[in-house]
């Protein structure tokens, strides 16, 4: 499932450095604006310790985790809606991306220069979100006449200029969509075909420092001012050397700085979320491996994942909750315990499931 996650951010903001803690790649991170003009794409791995627990059990020779993709797309300025700096390619590069995760400066070092016109995290976030607003803003100036006039002939969709218009009036008030539509009675489904740019599901990554990581305050306020968006403190830098490490000394570094869990780790688990996905798991003698698929998806639609002929021929799915296939020790003790379940075409799909499949060919 090629779903992505766009890194956004106002230049040196450390965009490239997360960017190459996650994908473990050198990926160009300089002092200076524009330092990534094309977009890199980087396919991480989801940290999921079920599927060792299942190769132990299943005695699987290797292990296949379900990933996410991250795409790095170089730094927005102050007025990129109007095409300032390289603004109509990277807002492009945006409007292809599934979500946005914005990368903000919180940390101090004076060797790191600020883009002109940074002072603060707030700040910098007030311009991304106003340049991604404006942008929206000029999709609709276009779009809700044309609707207007479609609808006064009766060859077109009211409820998709309601929705046009409410959305233009979230974005009026200065809000992005995915925050203030709620509020608003807007439904983002009913404007997915727009695609609008803050529609989009957002992530927030404050890029900080010891001081930042320690500082529950500013976590707290930081927090509040990125809602109903998920946020996420790191240290870029600290993050980049910890992957540099075998796994048994970065977990001892990280458990030396006082963090339960890798920020990147946070970042990839959070995205996978925020895109509206979940897992369900298989295991055998070759492999043990999570698959993706949406929310709220059935068994055949998850049995297409694995091949489109599983959900044309679906017959039914054994299930096993991970939890109860680990108590029990396999699926044959999961079902002298009656903890396995024959499955329908009705059955929705819960992360975690331990599924084994059955179809006509």
């Amino acid at each position: 499932m090629a779903l992505t996650i766009g890194i956004v951010g106002l230049p040196n903001v450390g965009k490239s450095t997360l960017f190459n803690a996650l994908t473990r790649n050198q990926v160009l991170a300089a002092n200076y604006p524009f330092a990534t003009i094309d977009p890199n794409v980087g396919v991480v791995s989801l940290p999921d310790p079920r599927l060792d627990k299942l190769a132990e059990i299943f005695g699987s020779q290797r292990v296949l985790p379900a990933t996410v993709s991250f795409v790095d797309i170089a730094g927005i300025v102050k007025g990129a809606s109007e095409g300032e700096g390289l603004g109509n390619k990277f807002l492009a590069n945006i409007r292809e991306a599934d979500a946005i995760c914005q990368v903000t400066r919180a940390f101090s070092d004076p060797d790191v220069v600020r883009v002109e016109g940074s002072t603060d995290a707030e700040g910098d976030i007030e311009t991304i979100s106003t340049e991604l607003i404006l942008a929206d803003l000029q999709t609709l100036e276009k779009t809700v006449p044309r609707l207007e006039k479609e609808v006064r002939i009766k060859k077109g969709d009211a409820a998709l200029l309601d929705a046009a218009q409410k959305a233009q009036a979230v974005l009026e008030s200065g809000t992005t969509l995915f925050q203030g539509a709620a509020a608003a009675g807007l439904d983002l489904a009913d404007v997915a075909g727009l695609q609008l740019l803050t529609a989009k599901p957002f992530i927030y990554v404050f890029n900080t420092d010891d001081a930042g990581l320690a500082d529950e305050d500013l976590q707290a306020r930081l927090r509040a001012l990125v809602a109903p968006a998920q946020a996420i403190f790191l240290d870029a830098k600290f993050e980049s050397e910890l992957v540099e490490l075998e796994p048994d000394e970065a977990k001892e570094m990280l458990a030396e700085s006082g963090q339960a869990e890798a920020g990147l780790d946070q970042l990839a688990r959070v995205g996978f979320d925020t895109l509206g996905l979940q897992t369900y798991l298989t295991a055998g003698p070759k492999e043990a491996r999570a698959w993706t698929i949406r929310k709220g998806w059935t068994a055949p639609q998850a049995a297409g994942v694995i091949h489109t002929d599983f959900e044309r021929g679906f017959i039914k799915a054994e299930v096993v909750s991970f939890e109860d296939l680990v108590e029990t020790g396999s699926v044959a003790a999961a079902r002298a315990a009656g903890k396995a379940r024959v499955e329908g075409k009705d059955y929705v799909m819960a992360d975690g499931d331990v599924v084994e499949f059955r179809f006509n060919v």
